[in-house]
């Protein structure tokens, strides 16, 4: 049947979607309620088919029967840091090929805000909630567990909670960092570290300090700046880096952020890097592509950690989730760039110095 002789969006029905398309009424209600059920053939063919003829399901109706909303909320922390940005884009992605969207709780360190995502959940205004903070919010006594809605825990694992749990290999990244500056000569070393009580901050310290008993470095090979996930912790770290007579000629950021302003700040001091010192970062935000020079970094594999924590919800609300699902650790990748070098006979010098 040509377009011609379709009628008007309002008055088409799915018996027309299905025979423009050439397959059953069944297979294009399929395709419609569990798009990633079908062949990506069919469903391609489908989908073409409804915007050809205009149709719009009615999916109020729909869902109505299933007592479903086909919204997901998912709380961030900080919705400012670019590496949540990216995991969005991973989690609506895999949301929207099965006919869901999202609503994002930005708790930015607002009780006032946690309260209206608890009450969110518990008038069941969302079918799942996606949690990036590492704990289950809670108003008062209340907390987000009572609305009996599947939650998937993402970036930090939720322990003991019974709430799946899809993170990066955070502790191993970090032992694998320090490992790495050991093999280019580096055995003074210097950490940023993380916020104090962060569950992804306390894996990368673990790391570290495990990778820095397995390379045979001591405490007086180490120097520790406390910091956040931001640029003025790097900063604030650079400060004190240059204020030592004894300075680590290598750096390890527990994130790109904190490497990237201490880089900025003791290049405008006059040291080089990695000549004088090498930097290495934790998760390949796009911003470490750009700056100079380049940062070397552990790339998280964001967007498939947003794809995959949606995918494992998607199965809590159909009831199809296997043993598998419920513990998944992605590995991340050693991006090797400008900030790292074998330590400088300069720096080697300054240290021998140091110790005389």
């Amino acid at each position: 049947m040509s377009r011609k002789g379709w009628r008007s969006g309002k008055g088409i029905r799915i018996a027309d979607v299905a025979h423009l398309a050439g397959v059953s009424t069944a297979t294009v209600s399929r395709v419609l309620a569990n798009p990633d059920k079908v062949r990506t053939k069919t469903h391609d063919l489908v989908m073409e088919a409804v915007q050809r003829s205009g149709y719009t399901p009615n999916s109020v109706a729909r869902n109505l029967r299933k007592r479903r909303t086909m919204t997901a909320l998912v709380i961030v922390p900080n919705l400012a840091n670019p590496v949540f940005a990216q995991i969005l884009r991973g989690i609506d992605d895999e949301l929207t090929r099965s006919g869901y969207g999202l609503v994002i709780g930005n708790l930015d360190n607002c009780a006032e805000r946690e309260a209206r995502y608890v009450d969110l959940a518990l008038s069941r205004q969302v079918d799942g909630v996606i949690l990036m903070n590492g704990r289950v919010p809670a108003s008062g006594k209340r907390t987000m567990t009572e609305a009996g809605l599947p939650m998937v825990a993402m970036c930090a694992a939720i322990e003991g909670e019974g709430i799946p749990n899809v993170v990066v290999q955070d502790r191993e990244a970090s032992r694998a960092a320090v490992a790495y500056l050991t093999r280019l000569g580096h055995r003074s070393l210097g950490y940023i570290a993380g916020p104090a009580g962060n569950i992804i901050a306390a894996e990368r310290l673990t790391g570290f300090l495990e990778g820095v008993v397995a390379a045979g470095l001591s405490e007086r090979d180490l120097v520790r700046w406390e910091g956040r996930f931001v640029f003025e912790a790097g900063v604030a770290a650079a400060e004190a880096f240059l204020r030592l007579k004894r300075r680590p000629t290598a750096i390890y950021a527990s994130c790109d952020e904190s490497a990237i302003g201490f880089i900025k700040a003791i290049r405008a001091a006059g040291v080089r890097v990695p000549e004088d010192v090498s930097v290495i970062g934790f998760d390949g935000i796009e911003f470490a592509d750009y700056i100079e020079p380049t940062l070397t970094t552990f790339r998280q594999p964001l967007h498939e950690l947003g794809r995959t924590g949606a995918g494992v919800l998607l199965k809590m609300i159909r009831n199809d989730m296997k043993p598998e699902d419920w513990h998944i650790r992605l590995p991340l990748s050693l991006l090797e760039r400008d900030t790292t070098a074998p330590v400088s006979s300069r720096a080697s010098e300054m240290k021998r110095r140091s110790k005389a």
